[in-house]
């Protein structure tokens, strides 16, 4: 008699038990042997982060710098950069899974750092990552101050130079930062040459290098989801859902 007895319902269940150990052990080895042959062919391609099976049989997806996917075979042989797309369900799986990445817990950003602007009751919430010399984001700014009831907070973030640094210290250490850069994005109004601890800004640029935030504007919004460029229908669209 078995040391450990199966019942029915378990002997029936063990085949896919076993079933699914190996589809897990030869899923590990394809990931060893593509990660070997594409980092000793490729000594381009920065740093692999993940290899997984892709919804396509027999392709693995492989994902480099955070959010940049390629796909390839079993055995890494063949490098393709192009865009997965699911016939059946008509979706954009690559599209998809990048934007899975590039999402940013709203609890995570460093919101002291931000100046705060309050609209409304302030009940739904946006970051957004500015340079105040940059067109896009102005025009998006323009745009915003048409959403009621909602919290904006704004991160400075001087990409574009020394000029953008020394506007966004001039607006970070005015006596009214809220103010001064709402004057100066939506009227043109400069600010007054002011001085103060910039620590927030270089942190800000920090965050941003650190979650590559490589453009302005780039939205956050409650949920996660990471918008780039001034995409204002689609951030109207996320902040209806979230009234």
């Amino acid at each position: 008699m078995p040391l450990f007895p199966l019942t029915l319902g378990a002997a029936r269940t063990l085949p896919a038990v076993v079933l699914g150990l190996v589809c897990m052990t030869q899923a590990s080895a394809n990931e060893a042997l593509i990660r070997k042959n594409l980092s000793e062919r490729l000594a381009n391609l920065p740093t692999i982060e993940e290899i997984r099976p892709s919804a396509m049989p027999g392709l693995f997806e492989v994902r480099v710098q955070q959010a940049h996917i390629f796909y390839t075979d079993a055995e890494g042989n063949f490098l393709i950069q192009g865009t997965l797309f699911d016939t059946r369900a008509r979706a954009n799986l690559t599209e998809q899974r990048i934007e899975e990445l590039s999402r940013l817990a709203f609890a995570d950003l460093p919101l002291r750092d931000a100046i705060t602007t309050v609209r409304g009751n302030g009940q739904r919430k946006i970051a957004v990552f500015m340079d105040p010399n940059c067109g896009f984001c102005k025009r998006l700014d323009r745009e915003l101050v048409r959403v009621n009831h909602v919290t904006v907070y704004t991160f400075l973030v001087p990409m574009l130079g020394p000029n953008s640094q020394a506007m966004s210290r001039n607006i970070w250490c005015a006596a009214n930062p809220a103010q001064a850069y709402s004057r100066w994005m939506l009227q043109g109004v400069t600010p007054a040459e002011a001085n103060c601890d910039t620590a927030a800004l270089e942190r800000n640029l920090a965050f941003a290098t650190r979650h590559r935030i490589t453009g302005t504007p780039t939205t956050f919004m409650a949920d996660g989801t990471r918008i780039v460029g001034a995409d204002f229908n689609r951030i109207q669209q996320s902040l209806t859902g979230h009234r």
